[in-house]
């Protein structure tokens, strides 16, 4: 994220909806993402959350909403699995399953992977991207 993108503060114990925030698990291009837990369904969960500024921009929020679309249609071992999308006081977010691991980035923060590695990595990502 820009450092002139205003994130939305959300502490460990507040709220969207019905999901309780846990801790921030990083920020990128175009939102925030949250830990939180589904209280509704005891399981934890991963909080995307347009940022502040984005909300004005017809343009952005536009593609925050065909993003949540096209993946909550979508159904693939490859695909993050979308659960809820909804708007809590203009915050509009996000909510899928929470993956636990390292990132690919993580992977080759080591130096150049293995080949027969990122040939794995490579087919998982070609058969997301397929679906």
């Amino acid at each position: 994220m820009s450092a002139d993108t205003e994130q939305r503060n959300f502490p460990k114990g507040s709220r969207l909806g019905p999901y309780e925030i846990a801790s921030s698990i990083g920020s990128g291009g175009m939102d925030e993402v949250l830990r939180a837990r589904d209280t509704r369904l005891n399981r934890d969960v991963a909080v995307k959350v347009l940022p502040k500024d984005f909300v004005a921009d017809a343009d952005r929020l536009r593609r925050f909403e065909q993003e949540a679309k096209t993946l909550a249609a979508l159904n693939h071992p490859n695909v993050l699995t979308v659960f809820d999308a909804c708007v809590h006081e203009d915050a509009p977010y996000l909510v899928s399953e929470l993956l636990e691991g390292k990132t690919l980035r993580e992977e080759m923060h080591g130096g150049v992977l293995p080949v027969r590695k990122a040939m794995e990595f490579a087919l998982q990502i070609a058969q997301g991207l397929e679906k």
